[in-house]
């Protein structure tokens, strides 16, 4: 016999759950449709009166399943759902509950039957979970990857939209200290930000990991002279030293170029990460178009005037020359990976 109501009347009655485990198989085995969930007890008559009810419903909504709980007799799931009195009738989707009717109130429990019993609720694939997880941290991780984070279409050099050219004009002509990140080379950024922010247009900037809005919102925080209270200070020298420390050491090998692997912005930055990948060699790399005050800032820590600028366990190796040299005496790999 199933834990599940078919449509005859004597099924419908007779299907009682037995214990906390087969309730628990019972919510897994119907997934994301509608479950109604009768609790009651032999003593109460308006119990009898709501079975007649359920009864009529499950010939009336085949897609719907339906169940009865003895509330005493398993007091385990009486507790968990905070049952007070019987009859109570619970409606469940993916073990929640959606709604619930206190008492013999048949008219109620028609309602809210018809009311969830429309569209099941589809269960996310674990796949599906795993990856919006991963896509999350990933613009979790962009979001706060400066003070200052504005996403737009381009860089902040080259601007590939009106309102992403206005929008960094906008921010130096308060001096503001900020990076980017060039949507168009990235649609799952693209895309997902919309979704994980509630914004649906670019430009989008970032203060401290918190949203501001676009260019609409900052021309009006200009205005009222808001925008440049809440800009960040400059990094003292200090601070910024701390900062690129941090951005070396991010992995055991660390390329700074201009763009990123998979849309490298210029013929050196192309070629160091070509060689790296024929190498096999795993790095991490950081955008320093996206980051003017680690661009200009790592000039100075290192003493190396250009980029790309390639570290291995926190100490520059060098520029494109160097690793050039070395994957020609077949030392590169073995220089990156001791």
């Amino acid at each position: 016999q199933s834990d599940c109501l078919s449509q005859t009347e004597t099924q419908a009655m007779a299907n009682e759950v037995g214990s906390s485990e087969a309730f628990l198989a019972l919510v897994n085995e119907v997934k994301g449709a509608l479950l109604v969930v009768h609790f009651w007890a032999d003593w109460a008559p308006q119990c009898t009166q709501m079975d007649a009810v359920l009864t009529e419903l499950a010939k009336s909504h085949p897609a719907v399943h339906f169940c009865k709980v003895e509330a005493e007799a398993i007091p385990e799931l009486s507790e968990r759902f905070t049952i007070t009195a019987v009859p109570t009738i619970l409606l469940i989707k993916l073990g929640k509950e959606v709604a619930r009717i206190n008492g013999a109130n048949a008219p109620e429990v028609t309602a809210k039957v018809a009311q969830h019993a429309g569209v099941a609720v589809v269960q996310p694939s674990t796949s599906d979970v795993d990856a919006k997880a991963k896509l999350d941290a990933k613009l979790a991780k962009l979001i706060n990857a400066a003070p200052v984070m504005l996403f737009m279409k381009g860089t902040a050099d080259e601007p590939q939209c009106g309102f992403s050219r206005k929008t960094v004009a906008l921010l130096r002509e308060v001096d503001a200290e900020f990076s980017t990140f060039n949507i168009l080379a990235d649609d799952e950024v693209r895309q997902g930000l919309k979704v994980y922010s509630n914004w649906k247009t670019y430009p989008q900037l970032y203060v401290k990991g918190e949203l501001v809005g676009g260019l609409d919102v900052l021309k009006e925080l200009q205005e009222s002279g808001e925008l440049t209270e809440m800009l960040p200070k400059p990094l003292s020298q200090d601070e910024l030293n701390d900062k690129l420390k941090g951005l070396i050491n991010q992995s055991k090998v660390m390329l700074f170029m201009k763009g990123t692997p998979e849309g490298p912005r210029c013929g050196f930055s192309r070629t160091i990460v070509g060689m790296l990948q024929d190498e096999g060699v795993a790095f991490g790399h950081y955008d320093i178009l996206g980051d003017n005050e680690v661009r200009q800032g790592l000039k100075t820590f290192s003493n190396w005037p250009t980029f790309p600028q390639l570290y291995c366990n926190g100490e520059l190796i060098g520029g494109l020359d160097i690793a050039k040299e070395l994957q020609e005496a077949g030392e590169l790999k073995s220089t990156l990976t001791e």
